[in-house]
């Protein structure tokens, strides 16, 4: 599990987005420029536990979220995702 420096306040989480497909099912390549933009990835920060606002999402649980969802970050060299725990749609 990557160890990420980042404390989130509120309901944010922060996120590793999953690897864009490099091709597709039957071996063509896709470009960068065609490339979609990952739709899950995994939880790798939490706020404080906090009576307000509970957080259902822990780390290591891996998440589908909307399409442009959260607020792209880069930290220590780093891409991750910040956003609201409720546009995380679904556990996986």
């Amino acid at each position: 599990m990557e160890k990420v420096n980042i404390k989130p306040l509120g309901d944010k989480v922060v996120i590793k987005p999953a690897q864009a497909e490099e091709k597709t099912a039957s071996g063509i390549i896709i470009p960068d420029t065609a490339k979609e933009k990952p739709q899950q990835g995994v939880v790798v920060a939490v706020p404080a536990e906090n009576k307000e606002t509970p957080i259902t999402v822990k780390i290591g649980d891996k998440v589908l979220y909307g399409k442009y969802a959260g607020t792209e970050i880069t930290v220590d060299g780093g891409d991750y995702l910040i956003m609201s725990e409720k546009d995380i749609l679904a556990i996986v």
